[in-house]
């Protein structure tokens, strides 16, 4: 596998990982919210989240890294300087890792590592990420219809409700929740993102 690209400040990244040798890191529903707990507790302070979904295997996010610790300009800055950022995800990871260890009386690593990570670099490509997130559970046929799919933040980002999400950003690129919902009408063939996911074959 190729060296992951860093994690630098003020990028948007197409993060995505699944258990190793394909095993499933969610086994029950309780799971799903553990995670997403998790998440928040770990993540949210130096990421934004504009999309996620999360199936038994393996997991997507669209995100886009805050400026940590209060640096305002990490521009120039080296490969290990950047770490921090990444070992943020790492302790997320492990967390979860050795919860479902000790619920399941597993041992050793519950992901693959390093975590993939493609950083999106266009509108074209925030779009039609945010439409394949949300796809993937038809993708993998899990559901008929992915917008019926209970965990992802399709539901979330077309609802009211106070989310973590940084909803009004995903509705400003789609131009309104009219714009969202009519975007995920579409089936969008995946041979015609398949130049934007890279090697993600999860």
């Amino acid at each position: 596998m190729r060296q992951p690209v860093p994690l630098e400040p003020g990028k948007y990244y197409h993060i995505y990982n699944r258990g190793v040798n394909g095993e499933n890191i969610f086994r029950e529903e309780r799971n799903y919210g553990y995670f997403l707990n998790l998440y928040a507790k770990h993540l949210e302070p130096i990421v934004d989240t504009f999309a996620y979904c999360l199936l038994r295997n393996h997991f997507h996010s669209l995100i886009r890294v805050k400026n940590p610790l209060g640096l305002q300009n990490l521009t120039g800055l080296s490969r290990d300087a950047l770490d921090p950022i990444a070992r943020r995800f790492s302790n997320f990871f492990n967390a979860y890792a050795k919860a479902i260890n000790r619920a399941y009386q597993r041992t050793g690593s519950l992901f693959e590592t390093p975590f993939r990570r493609i950083e999106v670099t266009s509108e074209r490509y925030f779009a039609r990420l945010v439409y394949y997130i949300h796809w993937n559970p038809q993708k993998h046929g899990f559901v008929h219809d992915f917008r019926e799919y209970p965990y992802s933040s399709y539901a979330a980002l077309l609802s009211e409700r106070p989310t973590w999400l940084k909803r009004d950003v995903v509705l400003e690129w789609f131009n309104g929740l009219s714009g969202l919902a009519d975007f995920h009408q579409v089936l969008t063939e995946e041979k015609e993102i398949a130049e934007l996911i890279g090697d993600d074959n999860l």
